[in-house]
């Protein structure tokens, strides 16, 4: 069986990769710049919000608590009414960058370790490349996507917005096991 100390390596290139990948999607190729639409009306709904001062997180309109309450006449109506609406609240001000990029180098990180390790469990040391492609860009792929797919379902998220996200997780997914593959232990 491959050790964890053997996959360090990949684990660490493969997260650098896939961070850099992050990037490049999100800045030079900028698809997910129409995942967010405006709001013809957004100052109103800025003072409206503000004016309740919520807490950050997440918020839904109409507020429900349980399923029980949403047979009632009253909540049936205002959803019919509407507007039916999630809405996330972040901290007012600039978003914290350095912190946002140490979570996602973190995420891609905790991925790599949990893709290394299905990876160990599936391929000897020495596998051939192309079957610890194929393992590793399967694994990453899931790793990295397929947790989208509820958010389009339950949460309002455009299929588009989740079809995109799922393309990132397909190039994460390819990096990373050109990584694996490139340093897998034993593999000549």
């Amino acid at each position: 069986m491959v050790s964890y100390t053997s996959l360090i390596l990949p684990i660490g290139v493969a997260t650098l990769i896939a961070w850099i990948a992050s990037i490049l999607v999100h800045m030079l190729l900028k698809w997910h710049d129409s995942d967010y639409q405006s709001l013809t009306n957004e100052p109103e709904v800025a003072d409206a919000i503000r004016n309740g001062n919520p807490k950050p997180g997440m918020h839904n309109i109409p507020y429900c608590i349980d399923m029980k309450e949403m047979g009632s006449p009253e909540m049936q109506k205002k959803y019919e009414q509407g507007p039916v609406a999630l809405l996330t609240v972040f901290q007012n001000g600039m978003p914290p960058m350095p912190k946002l990029i140490g979570q996602q180098v973190a995420y891609f990180l905790v991925g790599m370790f949990m893709v290394g390790y299905c990876a160990r469990l599936a391929l000897a040391p020495g596998a051939d490349y192309y079957e610890v492609f194929r393992v590793v860009s399967a694994t990453a792929f899931l790793a990295f996507g397929w947790a989208m797919i509820p958010m389009a379902i339950w949460f309002g998220h455009r299929w588009t917005t989740t079809l995109k996200y799922l393309g990132d997780a397909l190039i994460y997914g390819l990096l990373t096991a050109g990584v694996f593959a490139w340093l897998w232990p034993g593999a000549t």
